[in-house]
């Protein structure tokens, strides 16, 4: 049976579980299979240890949220005593002397940072592979897991952790999530964002439940209240599942979950409606000249020359797109004003999280970018304008692929403060619906 972090925090807080003995168990899992998963590009083994005889022994214990947990955090996190990649070789690999936000508040709610989790180099693709190691989905390893969070997800999937921590970029903790079959929460800009990409990048959870998701969700915005999953009154969602903009097909059976999930919130007493916001034709130039002079932005601090020549040619790009001035905000605008209007007329819209299957696995790291681009482009077509416009969204696990076997899932999107509806919603779909939790379930 597969342990989750709620309930082995509530057992360490009761005095059921030695900490220490629930960090050997995660560290041993990532020995026995990371080698074939490839979700950490460092595993903190005598430090996690360390760590969790420090919990074992805080006089709070009791009080902890995450008392004892072993995470995953993404390679992007300042931690005392490592550094964040951000999957390159090319960045300053000074070691932080204090933890950032992120890791500060996970051990001051007991969790176990077991290691960092693989990500493409800065963050830009949805799969996450670098010279030392793929991220594969742990449901079939011959496809890759995603990205950018793409080794949180494969970490939490293969059962090696409870719950890791992501950011969200352009779809960077959903379409990972969705991949991998997990629940997956990016919130909106006003709770989380890390300031990243021009504000369209977050922190979120990937989590195998949405009580899971609610609980890290909870420590990361350091807002206890988030914890409780609400029973959401009766609301208005809205079904779409034409790509935004450019309407490229979806296959079959992606869009067949949101059907199903469709009938799962109908029954539970909400409105369904088929729309979808009007897409203003801005919206996609708006978001790409963020998704290239946000790296480049943060390429600043790298060495260009060191670079993967992808992710030259997107800095370059980016670079270009800023001197010209096309990151706008009247852009931005224009695309919340749309989204404001559908919202007062619907509580949630609900899509397909994928707008096609996840690629296979592979060094796609030594490819062109083009060669990367247009595949990423086409599978991610449902999600990026929802960091464009700061609106939080979640991502639901539906079912299986007849045919591949892989994960099926919705993505849903609500107004602004609205993660604790998401939350709800999703776990009347997980109540009516549940599905296999990991690889190891």
């Amino acid at each position: 049976m597969v342990v989750t972090a709620a309930e082995i925090a509530a057992s360490v807080r009761a005095g059921d579980l030695d900490p220490v003995q629930v960090t050997k168990e995660a560290l041993d899992r990532i020995a026995a299979a990371d080698g074939v998963v490839g979700a950490f590009r460092r595993v903190r083994a005598a430090e996690a240890l360390e760590e969790a005889a420090s919990v074992a022994a805080r006089p709070d214990l009791a009080a902890l949220p995450l008392a004892g947990v072993p995470v995953a955090v993404k390679d992007v996190t300042a931690i005392e005593g490592e550094y964040a990649s951000h999957g390159s070789v090319a960045g300053p690999a000074a070691l932080f002397t204090e933890d950032g936000v992120i890791a500060a508040r996970l051990r001051a709610a007991g969790a176990v940072l077991v290691g960092l989790t693989r990500v493409p180099e800065l963050c830009v693709w949805p799969m996450s592979d670098t010279p030392d190691g793929i991220a594969r989905n742990p449901w079939d390893p011959t496809y890759a897991s995603g990205g950018s969070s793409g080794g949180s997800a494969a970490a939490v999937a293969a059962g090696l952790v409870p719950v890791a921590h992501g950011t969200d970029g352009m779809g960077s903790v959903r379409l990972p999530a969705a991949m991998c079959g997990l629940v997956g929460l990016k919130p909106g800009a006003d709770l989380l964002a890390e300031g990243g990409w021009f504000g369209m990048s977050v922190h979120g959870p990937l989590t195998t439940t949405v009580a899971d998701a609610a609980l890290l969700l909870s420590v990361l915005a350091s807002r206890p209240s988030l914890a409780s999953v609400p029973t959401p009154s009766a609301s208005r969602v809205g079904m779409s599942t034409t790509v935004p903009l450019l309407r490229s097909p979806v296959p079959r059976e992606l869009v067949a979950a949101v059907a199903r999930a469709s009938d799962i919130l109908a029954a539970a007493g909400h409105t369904i409606s088929t729309s979808a916001p009007r897409y203003p034709s801005t919206m996609v130039l708006g978001m790409t000249a963020r998704w290239l002079a946000g790296p480049a932005q943060q390429a600043r601090d790298f060495d260009f020359a060191r670079f993967q020549r992808r992710t030259r040619t997107h800095v370059r790009l980016g670079r270009l797109l800023s001197r010209a001035g096309l990151v706008r905000e009247s852009t931005r605008a224009r695309w919340v004003a749309r989204a404001s209007e559908y919202f007062e007329s619907h509580d949630v819209l609900m899509t397909p999280t994928l707008s096609h299957w996840p690629v296979k696995a592979g060094r796609w790291h030594e490819r062109r970018w083009l060669t990367n681009v247009l595949p990423s482009t086409r599978l991610a077509g449902f999600t990026g304008q929802w960091n464009f416009a700061g609106y939080p969204a979640i991502t639901v696990p539906v079912g299986r692929s007849v045919r591949s076997g892989l994960p099926t899932s919705v993505q849903l999107i609500a107004r602004p403060g609205g993660e604790s509806l998401l939350l709800g919603l999703a776990a009347q779909l997980e109540s009516a619906n549940p599905w296999p939790r990991t690889t190891r379930a």
